[in-house]
């Protein structure tokens, strides 16, 4: 298990803890030993389910139980998955998410499945290198997401999820065609100000979708209408496609190698260590709910890129801060053999998780 180090210090290395180990022995026969627990390692079972996806269970589960009960546990879980004490936790709110988290992954301590995670395929057209990344989740700590590139949008998947996003769930989506001119470092201190910025483009957006539906309702009718399938507004929408891609790449040309960054007044971030240089700024949207997964709702926000391993996302509604660091561990057969089988594994994570 590949473990995110401890919140909320996202360029630090990942930490590693084996689950299970398998001795091969003579005549093809192999055991199985669950290294789970701190008693060492005892007997478990392995079970291949499907292609890309196994099984293990632990066949002595008492392994795993600590003679404090289970208050020892939480303790030494706390240590090992936060690097602190309960009484280093004084926010009320934090503890009870802690504490929900560790009821919900001790249950399944005994069994777990796995299934195959694709890294995303890259393009020279993106904007960073693709690929999985350590980000700050407020009170839950450090989280795991993949960032992916498709045309036009980018995508930061969950790997790691919480009592309010589950993992395969879409937490950010970055809109690369529509690029925020910050304002000059003393007004973007004003959370007003980078906040009428951000709700303007997104009105755009949304006049820019409604205009796309109406376009295409428009396509279908003439379609259905004339023996030959024709467009009247196919070629003026290809024009203002192609127009809206000029402007973005001028866009991105203008700006400036990198520009002065600062969190607006009000905005909290677990990390206060983030770059105070930035190179370009995206709308995007975060996906919000309550615990369980009740309600969620996309809801606008700011996609900050500061490096080629490090951007952020500033949350609008909550008033908070994210900062994400590339994971730098090399995984081994990790890549997708096509991008079709990329896009079918973010499809089967996302249904796995509803």
């Amino acid at each position: 298990m590949y473990l995110p180090p401890h919140d909320p210090h996202v360029d630090d290395p990942m930490r590693f803890k084996p689950l299970f180990r398998i001795h091969l022995m003579e005549r093809k026969c192999a055991t199985v030993e669950c290294m789970y627990g701190h008693k060492g390692p005892h007997n478990g079972h392995i079970q291949i389910v499907k292609k890309d996806e196994f099984s293990t269970k632990c066949n002595q589960t008492d392994h795993h139980r600590m003679s404090g009960g289970r208050q020892e546990e939480f303790r030494t879980w706390l240590r090992e998955e936060w690097g602190r004490t309960l009484e280093d936790i004084f926010h009320e709110h934090m503890q009870e998410l802690i504490l929900m988290k560790f009821i919900y992954t001790s249950q399944y301590d005994n069994c777990l499945t796995y299934r195959r995670i694709y890294l995303p395929p890259s393009s020279p057209d993106d904007l960073i290198q693709p690929g999985l990344f350590k980000g700050t989740y407020g009170s839950h700590g450090l989280e795991i997401v993949m960032l992916s590139f498709h045309g036009k949008k980018a995508k930061g998947t969950k790997i790691t999820g919480d009592p309010n996003i589950p993992a395969g769930q879409q937490t950010v989506e970055i809109d690369l065609a529509h690029p925020l001119q910050l304002p000059d470092i003393e007004n973007l201190r004003d959370f007003s100000e980078l906040s009428r910025i951000v709700l303007e483009v997104q009105e755009q957006v949304r006049r820019e979708e409604q205009e796309r539906e109406q376009q295409q309702e428009e396509e279908e009718h003439t379609q259905q209408a004339a023996s030959q399938p024709a467009s009247p507004l196919g070629g003026e929408g290809a024009e203002g496609e192609e127009t809206a891609a000029g402007a973005e790449g001028t866009t991105q040309d203008k700006a400036p190698a990198s520009q002065p960054f600062v969190l607006p007044m009000g905005v909290i971030s677990r990390n206060e260590d983030y770059p105070r240089t930035c190179r370009i700024c995206f709308y995007g949207t975060g996906l919000i709910a309550g615990h369980g997964f009740t309600s969620p709702e996309r809801t606008p926000g700011v996609f900050v890129l500061f490096d080629d391993d490090r951007f952020g996302f500033i949350w609008l509604e909550l008033k908070s801060f994210s900062l994400y660091s590339r994971i730098k561990v090399s995984f081994q057969n990790a890549q997708a053999p096509s991008r079709e089988a990329f896009d079918e594994m973010l499809k089967n994570i996302q249904s796995l998780a509803t």
